[in-house]
């Protein structure tokens, strides 16, 4: 789930319970099963595959298990085909929300997602009502153990960065989709530790919710659509409050 801070997001996962985080194993290990049908299992020549190993590993999924996906689907072991649909529409209080899938049953999932707008007080939206209002980007969030962020953000030019933000405990930087591989791998190479590195999709604005139903609402709309196995990512405006 993507909200105004992915590092606000990565601690979450962090906490996350094992229930939750054999969801985390099995949603990117869908789409590895895609990425490799589509590009092939090298990840030397499979770019976005070598993101989605990265990203795994970030994500504290063993390599046996990374290592069986790929073999599965480059042997057409794996006989599910999944599609990709988005999904795009309004929470409470307007908030702009988009649901990216996977799945191998687009009518199951387009009921599901249905649902949880029409029961946490949203509204499912036609296509381009809101994705207008997002950029996509690449994030990468670099651990921040005292960095100088002069020597960060140098560091992160040369790579392509477009923009950077300093926090007490993470750096995120900013760049395009294309430049995300080479970003990351550059900071790697220069002894940065890497927590995340993925595209996002940025809103252009936020909103804030101060009604504790619509809040309430808000948060049990994201939690129904996160555990959604076809559901691979949620993207929305919502200026989250900080946890305490």
């Amino acid at each position: 789930m993507s909200g105004h801070s992915k590092w606000n997001n990565i601690k979450r996962r962090k906490e996350a319970t094992d229930a939750v985080k054999a969801k985390i194993f099995t949603k990117i290990g869908r789409e590895i099963t895609v990425c490799v049908k589509e590009g092939g299992p090298d990840p030397a020549s499979n770019t976005k595959l070598r993101d989605l190993i990265a990203k795994a590993k970030q994500n504290n999924v063993p390599n046996d298990n990374i290592e069986r996906v790929i073999k599965k689907a480059a042997g057409d072991g794996d006989k599910n085909n999944y599609e990709n649909n988005v999904y795009e529409g309004y929470g409470p209080g307007g908030v702009a929300v988009i649901v990216d899938c996977l799945t191998d049953n687009k009518n199951r999932t387009a009921a599901d997602v249905r649902h949880y707008f029409d029961k946490y007080g949203g509204n499912l939206g036609t296509t381009g009502c809101v994705s207008f209002m997002f950029t996509e980007k690449g994030v990468v969030v670099l651990e921040n153990t005292g960095l100088d962020e002069d020597q960060v953000m140098e560091d992160c030019f040369e790579f392509e960065a477009d923009d950077l933000s300093v926090e007490e405990d993470a750096i995120e930087v900013v760049c395009a989709p294309s430049a995300l591989s080479g970003l990351r791998e550059g900071l790697i190479a220069k002894g940065y530790n890497v927590m995340s590195a993925e595209t996002d999709m940025i809103p252009a604005t936020y909103t804030t919710l101060t009604d504790e139903e619509q809040i309430k609402k808000m948060n049990l709309l994201l939690e129904h659509l996160e555990d959604n196995d076809d559901v691979q990512n949620v993207y929305h405006n919502w200026n989250m409050p900080e946890e305490e």
